[in-house]
């Protein structure tokens, strides 16, 4: 295993826990640890470059839904009328003449999913599945949530500076 591949999984645990435990501290706090883990958890991604893509390669979804809906509902309780946000990259708008609205908790779950599953694959994994599961995580991050990440780091961004 690699030292990149360490740093991933520790992002990703330090993700997970201040998502689990946002609303024990306040909202500022919460936005500033969001604001600081994802742009390294996206490099850390980046960098992954698993040796080979293996085809059977997935992640078990360990997550349950009631979960993750109280992980949304919490985020969007923190983030109140903050959590909507215009989006750009979305698909249908270009061709769509009303603005696309999006949810900055929804996203922020979403990932928190993503990086629930992985961690509970690799967790006390042996090696080669260890391999799989970073395989799997680094093509779903081309295909599917580095787009998310970047997302809603402008609203993020916008959110956390504005309240400086």
């Amino acid at each position: 295993m690699t030292n990149n591949t360490l740093a991933f999984i520790a992002l990703c645990n330090e993700y997970c826990a201040a998502v689990e435990h946002a609303r024990d501290g306040e909202r500022h706090d919460f936005l500033a640890s969001v604001v600081r883990l994802l742009p390294r958890i996206y490099i850390a991604a980046a960098d992954l470059k698993p040796d080979a893509l293996i085809d059977a390669a997935y992640i078990d979804g360990a997550l349950e839904e009631d979960y993750y809906d109280s992980v949304r509902r919490t985020l969007e309780m923190i983030l109140g009328e903050d959590d909507t946000y215009l989006e750009v990259f979305e698909q249908d708008m270009k061709y769509s003449d009303t603005p696309i609205g999006a949810s900055i908790a929804e996203n922020l779950a979403d990932l928190f999913q993503v990086f629930y599953n992985f961690l509970e694959t690799v967790r006390d994994a042996p090696e080669d599945l260890i391999e799989e599961a970073v395989a799997a995580v680094y093509e779903d991050f081309t295909s599917y949530w580095a787009q998310t990440l970047c997302n809603v780091m402008r609203p993020l961004n916008h959110i956390y500076y504005g309240e400086l």
